[in-house]
């Protein structure tokens, strides 16, 4: 079924590479990556997950600035390769602790290991962390946390003034603590990824959030666990197939629909809204779910273009952080595509900006603002001059926009939804392991009209 398995680097180079049927032509990696890097000689447009040159059919996903690729010669589903390669990234970044272009050299035996225990003759046989440590036999080398960036969520919290260890998430699953002991510990994220559109004048025009509640698990006996959410949550919309009864009839956060692990039990959910389940080693969703009621998004984001002249326009972006000034938004970054015609961009930020940076991207004729950071109840303006190479006829707004932004803001959620308590059942008196409950908002499509 699967013809070859590979990683490339950002550049482009081999770091994992295995041919399982010898079908494929040597040089395909190379294929692979000139096509995804100048997908339709536009380095602004990304190339498809999945697509077909020569009769090969390339399907990959894009994980940690890593491309995680399978090539197959026949008709097979991609939505069950699609999945494979996100398994095969999540059990990769089990056992190295850390998911990079440095862990994976590193410990290039042990992922070899890991795929042929995974992959045999291009069919799948298992990806399941707990099942593959009967198997896996080579013990991780491990990359120093603390020279890395942020690779994700699971990075970037702080719980009142107490601060996780910085190596806490960047463990292998099968790996000792220095001195043979092992460090009880239990993580639990609540990600969400909003998606908001707002119209010319601000309003809200279309609001969802897709979210999951991950956790990571280095309890040793897996002791049962027991994760209570918002008493007066409510799961399904009147009329809705999919609905779940509650007590009171509604509650202050609704959620359209979720599913469930499999390993978790529901007997107790209906009525105190408690998820009970034995966590399996690894890194896995316990619940995901979706949100379409209206809520109140983290930014507001207005942008104006005006023409100043013939063949002159004034563009102004502007942001207003409306959450709590608890909380801090990183790494922001805004686009706006210009009309195709735009010769040059002048910036000007305003006085005393910090850790802000502009940038006019000729390519693919777009504005780019980049912010550091964000404190919440604060804003931000940026005004821009743009140059034309000839005069804009019509409506200007109609060639420009719309202005779209991405971000991460840790320890806020957006729906409301909260781990009341995080219960393990207790082995013993002495027996009190850690515990750490985070919340992550990121943005989807957070998109402004002009």
């Amino acid at each position: 079924m699967i013809s070859q398995f590979f990683v490339l680097s950002q550049r482009g180079d081999h770091i994992v590479f295995r041919d399982y049927r010898g079908e494929v032509p040597k040089g395909s990696a190379e294929i692979f990556f000139r096509k995804v890097k100048f997908w339709n000689d536009d380095e602004a447009e990304e190339a498809p997950p999945v697509f077909n040159v020569d009769g090969i059919n390339y399907i990959h996903v894009k994980v940690a600035g890593l491309f995680f690729v399978v090539t197959t010669m026949v008709n097979v589903s991609p939505s069950l390769l699609l999945e494979l390669l996100q398994r095969i990234a999540r059990v990769t970044k089990d056992y190295l602790g850390v998911l990079n272009e440095d862990s994976l050299r590193k410990n290039f035996i042990l992922v070899y290991e890991l795929l042929d225990e995974v992959i045999d003759f291009g069919y799948p046989q298992t990806t399941s962390t707990e099942v593959l440590k009967s198997y896996i036999f080579n013990e991780p080398i491990m990359v120093d946390a603390g020279r890395l960036p942020p690779l994700g969520p699971a990075a970037m919290f702080m719980q009142g003034t107490k601060r996780m260890p910085g190596t806490a998430v960047t463990k292998s699953v099968v790996a000792t603590e220095p001195g043979g002991k092992k460090r009880e510990e239990i993580f639990v994220d609540i990600i969400e990824r909003i998606s908001v559109t707002f119209s010319s004048s601000g309003y809200i025009l279309t609001c969802e959030i897709d979210g999951t509640i991950q956790m990571k698990s280095y309890l040793t006996g897996n002791p049962e666990i027991r994760l209570a959410l918002n008493e007066d949550l409510s799961i399904g919309r009147t009329g809705s197939s999919y609905d779940y009864r509650s007590s009171s009839g509604g509650g202050t956060v609704i959620l359209d629909d979720c599913n469930f692990h499999e390993s978790v039990h529901l007997d107790s959910f209906d009525i105190d809204r408690t998820l009970t389940l034995i966590p399996h080693d690894g890194e896995f969703a316990v619940m995901n779910y979706r949100m379409t009621q209206e809520f109140k998004p983290p930014f507001r984001v207005t942008a104006l273009i005006e023409e100043a002249g013939p063949s002159r326009a004034e563009v102004l972006l502007k942001i207003r952080a409306d959450f709590s000034a608890n909380a801090t938004a990183n790494t922001i970054t805004v686009q706006m595509p210009v009309p195709s015609y735009t010769m040059r961009a002048s910036f000007e930020l305003e006085a005393g900006a910090v850790g802000q940076t502009t940038d006019f991207k000729e390519g693919s004729r777009r504005l780019e603002w980049n912010l550091k950071k964000i404190v919440g109840g604060s804003e931000h303006t940026l005004r821009a001059k743009l140059t034309f190479s000839q005069e804009s006829h019509g409506n200007i707004t109609k060639e420009a926009g719309p202005v779209n932004m991405n971000f991460t803001i840790p320890m806020y959620n957006a729906s409301k939804l909260q781990v009341r308590y995080l219960q393990i059942a207790k082995k013993s008196k002495a027996y009190n392991p850690y515990r750490w409950v985070r919340y992550v908002t990121q943005a989807n499509s957070y998109v402004a009209r002009l």
